[in-house]
């Protein structure tokens, strides 16, 4: 298998070249695109699932085109442990303040007790948080399977 990617190599070697300046000038685009899904999901269709797919896919681009250790790189391995737990405890996180407060488990308008900005600012503001954390479980998940099918479960080199 190593040397069929060798002598591909050999027979074109500009398409590496135009292959990784392409994507090095649509990852941002495509992190901005990601982030964007995002935060105007509770405004339009998307949100913390497909923002989060997106903002997975382009550092799992990054790793198809530069290899497995340039996406460790971007990501190392123990930030998107970190991350892969950071998401959904924001979730979570939202959801326990709102009992806190009085009310039910994601009922935003009990958040009003600690900030007085108004019931309708704090739905708008609680929807944020939770598609924001989201976001950043299902970019890390996305990740972690990624290497983890990529590389045989070792995460060291990738296909």
């Amino acid at each position: 298998m190593r040397e069929l990617q060798d002598e591909a190599k050999l027979r074109m070697p500009w398409q590496d070249v135009i292959l990784q300046t392409s994507v090095r000038i649509l990852i941002p685009f495509i992190q901005l695109f990601g982030l964007y899904v995002i935060v105007h999901g509770h405004y339009s269709p998307g949100g913390g699932f497909q923002g989060g797919v997106i903002l997975g896919s382009a550092i799992i681009l990054m790793a198809l085109v530069f290899g497995l250790p340039a996406s460790k790189h971007y990501i190392s391995e123990n930030t998107n442990k970190v991350l892969s737990v950071l998401g959904p405890l924001v979730y979570c996180g939202v959801g326990a303040l709102c009992i806190l407060c009085g009310g039910y488990f994601l009922e935003y308008s009990a958040l009003n007790t600690i900030v007085p900005l108004g019931e309708i600012q704090w739905h708008s503001m609680g929807i944020f948080l939770v598609e924001v954390g989201v976001g950043i479980g299902v970019m890390s998940i996305m990740i972690r399977i990624y290497r983890v099918l990529s590389s045989a479960g070792t995460i060291d080199q990738g296909l």
